[in-house]
């Protein structure tokens, strides 16, 4: 057996994936699933954008790209991050990436250094430890709290950062919370950033699914961020592999010939099609589906305070609720398990996002149809009530 790399020991699993298969192996089995769990819109790609597929199919563009992209792609991005972010960018700073993954592996080629590390908050996306871990450096966790709306703050960063520190990752709307930072708060803290020479990589992935205020970019507030985005969420193109990342000039040769190694180009024909995404048509079902998303919230969030499930902090984005289920006097793994077996509900346990509240919390995704959001919060109200009963 070949012997392994020492830093595989420390990439994390990510339980929801575990998750995800126990649920398919019930459904197949015939049980009746309701997935609260994985973080996949119930939304497709839009009409337009399938028909654009189509055409470039036929067409026969399915040939290499250009390692940075296509450029009318790259212009359309540019343009729909200056229209709906506020934020003027010049398209020769976007890169097209195979997915956001794409995206934060180049990032974290370009700036971790072996043994550099990078501060992110607890709770954090799981996947982005591994990231860094890949590029050899050391992901560190720093507790949030409720008060801090589970983010990372400039307090933490200034407490935190030490002789081996070289930058932080961040994500506003956040995975697992749905929470934002504000925008005062994160002018302090890039500053903060900044000051130690330090960078930040930004990931604004669930930046279009924002539902109480008028979302901006955080280049509105320092050019020289490292921006993370994709098509997956509010673009609904999940299994399309396409994202992109937003550089400061001084690296976008860099990461040129990075990319040009290590994925070539991002699928061409997907490209291609996501140009029919910047459509009058296809952004009016864009919205549409914003709309849809944020009645779910609105649903949930007073239905699992009757459940007795406390939300800390109501998420202003995404499609997430991280929820207390203390009260029940269950930890999260325990809750996660019966919640599923007992009522066909998957719902991912807190251990996936860091352990400063692994025990309590559960992130419940929303991007699921209202009716069966409905069954389910009905399903957990009976279960719930047989349980103390």
């Amino acid at each position: 057996m070949p012997r392994l790399a020492t830093r595989t020991q420390d990439f994390l699993t990510f339980q929801v994936m575990n998750l995800f298969k126990q649920a398919q192996a019930l459904q197949a089995a015939g049980e009746d699933i309701i997935s609260m769990g994985i973080g996949e819109p119930d939304f497709t790609a839009p009409p337009p954008v399938v028909a654009a597929l189509d055409r470039a199919s036929r067409s026969g563009l399915s040939g290499y790209t250009a390692a940075a992209g296509i450029a009318p792609l790259r212009e359309a991005i540019a343009a729909f991050y200056g229209k709906q972010f506020g934020a003027a960018i010049d398209p020769s700073r976007v890169i097209v990436t195979a997915g956001a993954s794409g995206a934060l592996s180049l990032a974290c080629a370009a700036l971790v250094d072996p043994g550099a590390e990078v501060l992110m908050p607890d709770p954090s996306y799981p996947a982005n430890s591994n990231f860094i871990l890949g590029a050899g450096g050391l992901p560190r966790l720093v507790a949030s709290s409720a008060e801090k709306r589970f983010q990372l703050s400039a307090d933490d960063v200034r407490t935190h950062w030490n002789d081996a520190t070289r930058g932080v990752l961040i994500a506003s709307p956040s995975n697992p919370t749905g929470t934002s930072i504000a925008h005062d708060e994160l002018a302090e803290l890039l500053q903060v950033v900044r000051e130690r020479d330090g960078f930040t990589i930004m990931d604004e992935i669930y930046l279009g699914l924002s539902y109480d205020h008028a979302p901006k970019s955080a280049l509105t507030l320092d050019d020289d961020l490292i921006i993370i985005n994709s098509f997956s969420k509010y673009f609904h193109m999940t299994g399309w592999r396409l994202g992109w990342l937003i550089v400061p000039e001084s690296m976008v040769s860099t990461i040129d010939k990075i990319a040009g190694s290590l994925s070539i180009c991002a699928p061409t024909l997907a490209q291609h099609a996501a140009l029919a995404c910047f459509e009058p048509e296809s952004l009016a079902v864009f919205e549409e589906r914003r709309r849809a998303f944020q009645a779910r919230r609105d649903y949930l969030l007073p239905a699992f305070e009757k459940l007795g499930l406390t939300v800390p902090v109501k998420p202003d984005g995404a499609f997430y609720i991280y929820a207390d289920v203390s009260s029940t006097g269950m930890d999260s793994q325990t809750f996660s398990q019966r919640l599923l077996l007992e009522t066909g509900i998957a719902a991912v346990p807190g251990h996936d996002f860091g352990p400063a509240h692994a025990r309590k919390m559960m992130r419940f995704s929303y991007a699921t149809a209202l009716p069966r959001l409905e069954e389910a919060v009905d399903r957990m109200d009976r279960w719930l009530t047989r349980i103390k009963g």
